[in-house]
């Protein structure tokens, strides 16, 4: 099967000229074969402190880590218009990757050495459409129950003017990571 999406679209002179944003990541494979020997809090201070690369999603879509604690992470965002749905706001994928991030890496922060983790629900409320004027994302998620099989975290995305876009509530599974 090949790829045909190229050939679906022809750019018409109306559209004005194309636009281009360039994306680097490094082997996300060294990222988890160093911090498979750390906690969850230290692994994600090495992310933060430029010890290990983050993970290629951050790049991706322009996430950062600005403070982390137990049970707690800030993460920043920058949004512009790549970033845009059909009828010109952020889409809202983007919103709810950012607090599956927050939430999940909360939780990470409390984890042992050798344990990981993954989303079974994420529940997210929408409070206001995003723009690239709204300024860079701030993201908090804090864990509300930690857990040997499973916890609880919650996140809140504001903008620069420090609105709230979002919130979301989310579980998630901690299982041991194989060695």
């Amino acid at each position: 099967m090949t790829d045909r999406t190229a050939d679906l679209v022809t750019p018409q002179e109306s559209w004005g000229a194309s636009r281009s944003r360039s994306v680097e990541w490094y082997d996300p494979m060294v990222t988890a074969a160093g911090a498979a020997g750390l906690s969850g809090l230290d692994a994600m201070r090495a992310i933060r402190d430029g010890r290990l690369p983050p993970p290629p999603i951050a790049s991706l879509l322009r996430m950062s880590v600005h403070a982390i604690e137990e049970g707690m992470v800030e993460f920043g965002c920058a949004v512009d218009e790549s970033v845009y749905n059909p009828i010109g706001v952020v889409h809202g994928g983007l919103v709810c990757t950012l607090l599956d991030t927050v939430v999940g890496c909360a939780v990470h922060t409390t984890l042992p050495q050798g344990v990981g983790y993954t989303s079974i629900e994420l529940k997210v409320n929408y409070l206001r459409a995003v723009r690239a004027t709204s300024g860079p994302l701030r993201a908090v998620g804090r864990v509300v129950k930690p857990g040997s099989r499973v916890a609880f975290a919650e996140g809140e995305v504001t903008d620069a003017a420090g609105r709230a876009v979002a919130t979301a509530s989310g579980s998630l599974l901690v299982f041991p990571l194989p060695s």
